[in-house]
């Protein structure tokens, strides 16, 4: 009956790292091998950079959606003020206190919280 070992990957490191000490030719790839993944990862045109950008695009993305909705609304408010007369007339009323002839018009002051 034989037995799965699973292979110990410290001694393959190990007897790998051994071989490509003595082993120029080896050294030299390895070395180059990390200068590429390296130079890939945190150059200007690295993945990162790249992750950055795209989370810039996204954040772009959404303040340029938010502003539309934002030119939407003020545009309908544009229209109905254009147009609406009971628009204009509730804002001239809430805003600057405007009443019809006849009317009178109450303040109601908000009293001091208890002391």
């Amino acid at each position: 009956m034989e037995f799965y070992r699973p292979a110990d990957t410290r001694k393959w490191l190990r007897s790998f790292a051994r071989s490509a000490t003595k082993n120029k030719r080896r050294m030299l790839i390895l070395v180059g091998v990390g200068i590429l993944v390296l130079y890939l990862l945190f150059d200007n045109k690295g993945v990162i950079a790249r992750i950055r950008l795209e989370l810039q695009e996204r954040e772009m993305r959404d303040r340029v959606r938010q502003t539309e909705l934002q030119n939407d609304s003020l545009r309908a408010q544009i229209k109905a003020l254009q147009g609406d007369k009971k628009t204009i007339e509730t804002i001239a009323r809430e805003k600057y206190g405007m009443t019809r002839p006849g009317e009178t018009q109450y303040r109601v002051q908000k009293e001091d919280s208890v002391k």
